[in-house]
């Protein structure tokens, strides 16, 4: 029997599915951990990219922040935090992914505040607004869509990448895969072609969702601005490549 075929055996097994440590276990221990990730990377990201963008200054540190986190290797961080005082399990796996959730949500929150019409800022200054109010009344709504173009780049890299959970006993459905190569390829490929299957499923389903979200929070005109440019990016190439 070749992998696919016994991945399609596995994953049609109820008791893979509802067994402790099944399925559905791993599923939820693999969504409450990307969660827990991104929510924290928002708390540290969104606060310090809109006060930047608001101010106008700190667009170098927003790219010195984004490409140090960058730079470091998630699966480097999580062989160091448990060995601090978090130890093994899913705190070390959780700070670590929200290192790697920062990028995208501090560079989107800073470039949605600076990308506001400075006659809006004028406007609300005109009409007798402090900063703290500019901020939270025109900007940050004005700014809505970028936090969600960020917030669905972060949870999707972060789903896709928590599968790492298992190398420190972190839990989620990477624990699958980490089972199937307990078992040998001849006998658990299957087990880890389901666990990859089954992590590809979750992340493009959370794409999709959270694509529907974005555009939702997207007012019309910019959506309507964004596909004519990237019509015309496409057509551009089109040319250059000619």
């Amino acid at each position: 029997m070749n992998p696919i075929d016994q991945a399609l055996v596995w994953l049609n097994d109820p008791l893979n599915w509802t067994n402790p440590g099944g399925i559905l276990d791993r599923l939820g221990e693999h969504l409450v951990i990307s969660a827990a990730a991104v929510a924290i990377g928002c708390l540290v990201a969104w606060p310090i990219g809109l006060w930047l963008g608001h101010t106008g200054r700190g667009g170098a540190l927003v790219v010195l922040i984004s490409n140090l986190t960058l730079a470091i290797p998630t699966i480097a961080l999580l062989t160091i935090l448990p060995l601090t005082f978090l130890g093994f399990g899913k705190p070390p796996v959780i700070i670590a992914l929200a290192v790697f959730a920062v990028p995208p949500l501090l560079a989107n929150a800073y470039t949605g505040v600076r990308q506001v019409d400075p006659e809006a800022r004028d406007a609300a200054r005109g009409m007798g607004l402090s900063a703290g109010q500019l901020l939270r009344r025109v900007e940050l709504p004005l700014a809505v869509p970028y936090l969600a173009a960020g917030f669905r780049t972060a949870t999707v890299q972060v789903v896709a990448t928590a599968a790492l959970a298992s190398f420190v006993n972190g839990g989620g459905l990477g624990q699958i895969i980490s089972a199937g190569f307990g078992l040998g390829i001849s006998v658990g490929g299957g087990q880890i072609l389901a666990g990859g299957v089954l992590i590809a499923l979750l992340a493009l389903l959370v794409e999709v969702i959270l694509a529907g979200v974005e555009r939702l929070v997207t007012p019309r005109p910019l959506r309507r601005t964004r596909v004519t440019a990237r019509a015309d990016r496409r057509a551009a190439d089109a040319v250059a490549g000619r």
